[in-house]
């Protein structure tokens, strides 16, 4: 089946207008509340309370930060607002509070649409993955490095770090043009911040607040990203088997989330129609979903059934299934078995 020949799927083409009164909603009601704890969070420091309660305050505002990064992430699709100069303003002033370059991004984003779940293209935009057969051919070192790169606290909470403060500051490969512009831009705008608020309010305070926020921020969003593909039963294929349709359908996640968490990650867990329809924003995906009887899908994942994909670490081809490393170990050790 292909996206071309499928009735419904072209049906979902009215999600895709953007409602400019919900853009300016979102805008106001992320943003404001997200700036405002920060805020509050440098008052608390001021005014010598606690720094428990500074880090009661940086959970909600991290959750706000991840609701920004999704309204950036819209505008990466051209997907948040009609006019693609407010897209690209939008996303702009968006990235920069997310530590993240507009242009950069959504390059690298748009070849992880493109390349989801085919074991030929993977490397940019993703999750590293490896086969079960490449992790069996691969060597000691590369076995543990690909071990600590799928180990939850390296991925949930170095992982946002690694990536936001160190990889966002560097072009992607090839970057030229806007991408590099880009990149050079967010980085001049978020020195010229720091400094300002290094000597306002004292480094100390800075830190005391921005990594915190970054690290709840950040880990829910990878979080988001690493379930959204890692998931049983999901789809993988070679090159010359791959589908766009298959790869979305079945390989992005159909994520149902209790109704807050669904509004801080925008229905981002709604992968699989995403996938297939990503010029749909964030604010049509539930509606969408609702009203489409096709994407209702029988092995939806729940906030209860995806914290078992933390344990999921390599992709067996010949199985189709996702194996953790006890599961892995033992698949390997029967190839060396005599028959």
């Amino acid at each position: 089946m292909t996206v071309e020949n499928d009735g419904w799927v072209a049906g979902l083409k009215k999600y895709e207008q953007p409602v400019t009164w919900k853009v300016v909603v979102q805008l106001v009601d992320t943003v404001l509340p997200l700036l405002t704890l920060m805020t509050l969070m440098y008052l608390t420091i001021g005014w010598g309370l606690p720094y428990w309660v500074t880090l009661l305050i940086a959970v909600p505002t991290g959750a706000f930060l991840l609701r920004t990064f999704i309204l950036f992430h819209d505008c990466c699709h051209g997907s948040l607002a009609a006019s693609p100069t407010a897209v690209a303003i939008i996303g702009t002033v968006l990235g920069v509070l997310c530590l993240t370059p507009f242009d950069d991004w959504r390059y690298s984003h748009g070849v992880h649409h493109s390349t989801a779940g085919d074991l030929d293209r993977r490397g940019v935009g993703d999750v590293w993955t490896m086969t079960l057969n490449e992790y069996a051919a691969a060597g000691r070192w590369h076995r543990a490095l690909y071990q600590f790169y799928r180990f939850p606290p390296v991925m949930f909470l170095l992982g946002p770090l690694l990536s936001f403060v160190i990889m966002n500051r560097v072009p992607t490969r090839g970057a030229k043009g806007r991408r590099l512009r880009s990149v050079w831009f967010t980085n001049t705008v978020l020195v010229g911040a720091i400094t300002a608020l290094g000597l306002t309010l004292g480094i100390n305070a800075f830190l005391q607040v921005e990594l915190p926020v970054l690290i709840l921020g950040g880990a829910g969003g990878v979080w988001l990203f690493y379930v959204q593909h890692n998931f049983d039963p999901s789809y993988w294929a070679h090159g010359k088997e791959w589908s766009a349709f298959d790869a979305a359908l079945h390989g992005s996640s159909y994520y149902k989330l209790p109704a807050v968490l669904r509004w801080i990650s925008g229905s981002i867990g709604l992968h699989h129609l995403h996938h297939l329809r990503p010029r749909i924003p964030n604010y049509n995906l539930h509606r969408a979903v609702q009203e489409t009887p096709e994407l209702q899908l029988p092995n939806a994942l729940t906030l209860r059934t995806s914290l078992r994909t933390v344990r999921y670490k390599v992709w067996d081809e010949e199985r189709g299934v996702f194996l953790n490393f006890r599961e892995m170990t033992r698949a390997l050790s029967a190839r060396l078995r005599p028959a």
